[in-house]
């Protein structure tokens, strides 16, 4: 099962996403991440967050949607929540699509400790969707309960 998350620029929710997943999920499951408009660098402040989690962050690096072009993921879950209501691209044929809107840590003013703290609780969240999503029963649930679920799963935490 393949699952891409997708941001604006890949460099922090994404990526968040895509490590926590992969750190979390069973043999036979892997997350991928991308942006419509990659940054081209990952955010340290991510990186930094991960490694305070105990997450590895071997081969992350900000890309563009198109890297994934041949990819065909099961699931799409785009996690952008830009104050602007700019929406994040879905495509991916017929994955099954979701958004799990997420505050951009990256975007916070405060001292070091608030943002650093902005982006532990960024990490909590996502870890509370993701594991929440690899405890549904996918076998028993239809395309159609699969969105609903999804759906719920993206009101957690925020």
């Amino acid at each position: 099962m393949k699952v891409l998350f997708l941001c604006a620029a890949n460099s922090c929710r994404s990526i968040l996403s895509e490590a926590l997943f992969n750190h979390l999920a069973p043999a036979g499951m892997q997350a991928f991440s991308a942006g419509s408009q990659p940054k081209g660098e990952v955010n340290p402040l991510s990186l930094q967050a991960l490694q305070r989690a105990d997450i590895g962050t071997d081969g992350l690096f900000s890309k563009s949607s198109d890297v994934h072009a041949q990819l065909s993921p099961d699931f799409v879950i785009t996690v952008c929540d830009k104050a602007a209501g700019e929406a994040c691209p879905v495509f991916f044929g017929p994955a099954i699509k979701s958004h799990w809107g997420l505050v951009d840590p990256s975007e916070m003013d405060g001292s070091a400790e608030q943002i650093e703290a902005a982006f532990d609780h960024t990490l909590t969240t996502i870890r509370t969707r993701v594991q929440a999503f690899l405890a549904l029963p996918f076998e028993r649930l239809s395309p159609e309960q699969l969105k609903a679920e999804l759906a719920l799963i993206g009101t957690l935490g925020a």
